[in-house]
């Protein structure tokens, strides 16, 4: 009676945990019945794009509201400082294409000197131009006048072409009387004679070793014409300019450089001046004029 009692009891249980093949179908989940939770990160990242967007709409309306900051008025300042710098200068540059222009022009015709073409016919085109440089330098001072005491700032728009020009009126200066061109008969020529804006030292200085670089092929030609008496007198004027820089306490800067080649100037003159001396091609110097003078007056002493 009792086993029967348990098998049964078995039986029934079993039955309640049997899978059933054909399960009731489970009803549909609502809309609102999933949904995700964000994570940390995207937290994050939505609060500070938030308080980004906060901040520059705050900045916005405070500049907006704000007035201008000193530093915003001092940068406006330089602005116009430097617009009013850079217009200044095209004009400047312009101006200074005319005055390289009219230089090449006198360059070109003074090449003619090495050709052994008379000096003064040389000269005469080349000294017309004088005209048109000084016109254009007095151009340069009337655009200068409007920064008064301030044309240091643009010196260097205008340096090297001046000092091609000083060492052109200088050569044509020599041919033209054998001796050196002053820095005030340059300023005279160019129409540099107000304080505010005259010829510098240096450029000056500058030509005048332009000049020096010039001076051996002249020679040279003027040997190979046949004018023997050239090499004399130009070493003579060499050795003289060269004396006068020896003066000067020059720096290690460009004028110094160019002082330098002017010794190799002076050498290679003298190199030419010995090839036509030991050759008896020389003109008779002073000396020796002299003592041919006093050859001749010692018989009437007697």
């Amino acid at each position: 009676m009792k086993l029967a009692f348990r098998n049964a009891f078995f039986t029934f249980s079993s039955s309640r945990f049997v899978l059933n093949p054909n399960p009731p179908k489970l009803p549909l989940l609502l809309p609102f019945a999933v949904r995700t939770v964000p994570t940390v990160t995207e937290t994050f990242r939505s609060l500070s794009a938030t308080l980004c967007s906060a901040t520059m709409e705050g900045g916005e309306a405070h500049a907006s509201s704000s007035p201008p900051s000193l530093l915003e008025k001092q940068f406006e300042g330089f602005r116009v400082e430097l617009d009013e710098s850079g217009s200044l200068r095209e004009r400047i540059r312009v101006v200074v294409m005319e005055i390289e222009s009219t230089a090449r022009l006198i360059h070109a015709d003074l090449l003619h000197v090495h050709q052994s073409r008379p000096t003064p016919e040389v000269l005469e085109k080349p000294k017309a131009q004088i005209g048109v440089l000084k016109e254009l330098y007095n151009r340069l001072a009337e655009v200068l006048r409007e920064c008064p005491s301030q044309h240091y700032r643009y010196h260097g728009d205008w340096r090297g072409e001046t000092q091609t020009v000083v060492s052109l009126l200088a050569f044509m200066h020599w041919l033209e009387t054998g001796n050196l061109l002053l820095h005030t008969e340059a300023e005279e020529q160019l129409g540099l004679n107000d304080p505010e804006f005259g010829l510098d030292v240096e450029d000056y200085l500058v030509g005048l070793c332009f000049l020096s670089n010039e001076l051996p092929r002249y020679v040279v030609n003027q040997v190979t014409a046949g004018d023997y008496d050239c090499p004399r007198k130009v070493l003579k004027f060499l050795t003289e300019l060269h004396a006068a820089f020896r003066m000067l306490n020059l720096r290690n800067d460009f004028l110094r450089k160019k002082f330098d080649s002017m010794k190799y100037d002076l050498r290679r003159v003298e190199e030419v001046h010995y090839d036509v001396k030991i050759r008896g091609l020389s003109a008779t110097d002073d000396s020796t004029g002299d003592k041919t003078n006093q050859d001749q007056e010692q018989p009437q002493g007697v």
